[in-house]
């Protein structure tokens, strides 16, 4: 613990120094700091993604950086301090985990949610989902909301009655399309999405992370059609669909023997 204390310590002294003599660094505040605090976390989800410790470590310290350095704006407009917010933090944590630090008794993961939504209720929170920011992308947006009405008992008995749901939002969504009207189409895709997101928590996926790693190995197969497109002269304006659709599936072959399969 001596050894944590002294890095952080440490790492607060040259938050101080940098704050005091460098004048990027004086120049910022809290707005200014916001949009680069939200890409740092985006690099940090990707070198998750990617499993690459080194990089994650790197991340990490780019974002508790960034933690410092908020605190110690409000701590020069005498609004709080690192102090305060480590202490707010515990106090939070030893609040919501009475089953760890008091005589509360679960029995799994899901009875720690429940009793978790039940304590901010308590505390004064309108809705439970007034702890789901605005600002997040729509795809993580709806599997938190969904995460969050779970933990008052709102789900499906049982999680494979999600599929019924789903076969249900693609019929609608296929009337409306039949039909051709654009509105009802976006509001039946949206619907569709949601039940899609809903099978993919009750199966325990993370659909962003399901996304984004189809989403890479798209990239990576399109990167090798287009690569051997070149290596043969030729151009994607100019080869038929099924020509390239034997290429994408030597990338599959490709993509499958470099994963193991």
């Amino acid at each position: 613990m001596k050894k944590e204390l002294e890095a952080f310590d440490r790492l607060l002294n040259i938050m101080n120094e940098l704050r005091e003599k460098c004048p990027w660094d004086r120049k910022q505040t809290m707005e200014s700091l916001r949009n680069l605090t939200i890409e740092e976390t985006y690099e940090l989800a990707d070198s998750i993604l990617q499993k690459d410790m080194p990089e994650i470590k790197k991340e990490l310290g780019d974002l508790l950086l960034h933690i410092v350095f908020y605190a110690k704006i409000a701590e020069e407009e005498k609004a709080f301090d690192i102090t305060e917010v480590m202490d707010s933090l515990c106090n939070k944590l030893v609040k919501r985990h009475p089953h760890v630090f008091g005589r509360v008794e679960v029995k799994d993961h899901r009875e720690v949610e429940e009793n978790w939504e039940e304590i901010k209720m308590k505390e004064g929170q309108k809705s439970i989902l007034s702890g789901v920011p605005d600002s997040l992308p729509a795809l993580i947006k709806s599997n938190r909301i969904q995460q969050k009405v779970r933990g008052v008992g709102f789900d499906w008995d049982q999680r494979e009655q999600i599929w019924d749901k789903v076969k249900e939002e693609l019929n609608e969504l296929q009337q409306e399309v039949d039909k051709e009207e654009k509105d009802e189409i976006e509001s039946e895709f949206g619907d569709l999405l949601f039940s899609l997101i809903n099978a993919a928590r009750l199966y325990d996926i993370d659909p962003e992370n399901a996304l984004e790693k189809t989403n890479q190995k798209f990239i990576k197969r399109f990167k090798y059609l287009e690569k051997n497109t070149i290596n043969k002269g030729k151009s994607l304006k100019d080869m038929s669909l099924d020509e390239m659709n034997v290429i994408w599936e030597n990338a599959k072959k490709e993509n499958g023997k470099e994963n193991g399969e």
